[in-house]
């Protein structure tokens, strides 16, 4: 048995309230609105959506940020497959766009300007900030494109990517993070989003009680680490106590060496998520799971 009661972990499975979805519609609502008055945004067209926490479910904070990513569908970027020419996929016979993403993020930020006021709205690297009040919830709104990754001809895999303001390329795959992470709650008679709610809230709290946790540990990450737990560890045991010990065991026996989670990916199945510029290492992850235990006081 943990420090924790098995009535606290309950507790920790549960959304911090009823009326997520509504936050969530409610802020999209107001984008759109703001877009769709802005003369010139209003003839394009784009995909608005909630990504992160909020969309996914999975969010623990009361009033925490919500994020919609506003999708740019005029034009995309793409990355050709080993051996694919542009020729290959058709790319060569479309039109170049006049219309630059560092545009469409600067008409993004001057629409959300006009509808919610220059003091409420916080140009960052990655996306624009609508500051909250009493009726609405803090919003990172996060301008991107359509991206397209030609695997071969005809497989297609289509996300979003946008630039920093400080040059870097991001790209993402966000609407199938949710549909994966739907299918994993499914799999795991719901327990997917409610073990990682019970991570994130074991991390804020370590953290409420001194614990200095690496910067590397994201609740993002901590999701994806609890993606790529085998349904049995949901399935087989029942209390939060023991499935939240035997994925400590299983997260930290699988990182005591990268080649036993080189396969580990996003929710969405599309990015790795050891490989590549990461804010985490394997290493980090190993030492957090050393870290939660102790906390927790196992044996």
């Amino acid at each position: 048995m943990s420090k924790i009661s098995e009535e606290t972990l309950s507790l920790w499975t549960k959304p911090p309230s009823e009326t997520e979805e509504s936050k969530l519609q409610n802020a999209q609502r107001m984008v759109k609105e703001a877009l769709k008055s802005n003369e010139k945004l209003k003839t394009k067209n784009f995909d608005i959506f909630g990504q992160g926490s909020y969309a996914n479910d999975t969010n623990v904070k009361l009033n925490s940020d919500i994020d919609i990513n506003v999708c740019y569908l005029d034009g995309f970027y793409f990355q050709l497959g080993e051996k694919l020419t542009e020729q290959d996929v058709g790319l060569d016979t479309l039109p170049s766009t006049n219309y630059s993403f560092q545009e469409y993020k600067n008409d993004v930020e001057q629409a959300l300007i006009s509808y919610f006021g220059k003091e409420n709205v916080i140009r960052k690297n990655k996306c624009l900030t609508v500051l909250g009040n009493s009726y609405r919830v803090e919003t990172d709104v996060v301008p991107t494109w359509k991206y397209k990754r030609y695997d071969s001809k005809t497989a297609i895999v289509e996300g979003t990517k946008f630039i920093s303001d400080d040059g870097v390329d991001v790209v993402n795959y966000p609407k199938q993070h949710i549909q994966n992470g739907i299918q994993k709650n499914t799999f795991t008679s719901k327990r997917f989003k409610r073990l990682t709610r019970v991570h994130r809230k074991l991390r804020y709290k370590m953290i409420d009680d001194g614990i200095n946790i690496n910067n590397g540990i994201t609740s993002f990450l901590l999701e994806c680490l609890v993606w790529n737990l085998p349904n049995e560890i949901f399935n087989n045991y029942n209390t939060w106590d023991d499935r939240l010990k035997q994925s400590i065991i299983h997260i930290y026996d699988k990182t005591k060496n990268d080649s036993l989670c080189d396969d580990w990916g996003e929710v969405s199945e599309l990015l790795y998520l050891f490989k590549g510029n990461r804010k985490w290492t394997v290493n980090d992850v190993n030492q957090y799971m050393i870290q939660a235990w102790n906390y927790l006081e196992y044996k």
